[in-house]
């Protein structure tokens, strides 16, 4: 896949699908609209979307707090058929390898974006805050160098957040 071609569907997946992936597949909607099917899952589903999450999104024009969390297991369970996506983007280590054991089944395309997840990292509500507008902002200039600015009208992005 080209860089700046924008498949069909794409599936973003770490961990718990409460912070990375969820944040990857509202930003991809923002951005780029309709021009893919989006959506995102998790290794495992034992938490909720994540607040700090649902927060630095909201800064972007990013909707979070509907989103329900979902494994792979469970989106298999409910009828999406996982075989049908062009490109999974994994954003942990665990979640690539579940995507890499998919591809035995399914042809896709596997690429994985290092983000760290920002949970527990800090002390205190502004250094916690801080830390997740890092991985929004990475997961966003990551998005933008894969497929491109976006559609007009989409949110610009924020300026780079410094990391201390």
């Amino acid at each position: 896949m080209t860089v700046g071609a924008i498949p069909s569907s794409v599936l973003f997946c770490c961990d718990h699908n409460a912070i990375r992936s969820p944040m990857a597949e509202g930003i991809m909607k923002k951005l780029y609209g309709r021009r893919a099917y989006v959506q995102s899952a998790g290794v495992k589903s034992d938490f909720e979307i994540d607040g700090f999450a649902v927060a630095v999104c909201a800064e972007i024009g990013v909707e979070l707090a509907r989103h329900r969390v979902r494994s792979f297991d469970e989106m298999r369970d409910w009828g999406d058929d996982l075989g049908t996506f062009d490109l999974i983007v994994a954003l942990s280590p665990a979640s690539q390898r579940r995507a890499l054991d998919m591809t035995r089944v399914y042809h896709m395309d596997v690429e994985y974006w290092p983000i760290m997840d920002p949970s527990g990292l800090s002390e205190g509500r502004d250094a916690t805050l801080a830390r997740y507008r890092e991985t929004r902002d990475l997961i966003l200039s990551r998005m933008i160098a894969r497929f491109g600015p976006g559609d007009t009208g989409a949110a610009s992005p924020p300026a780079p957040a410094s990391v201390p």
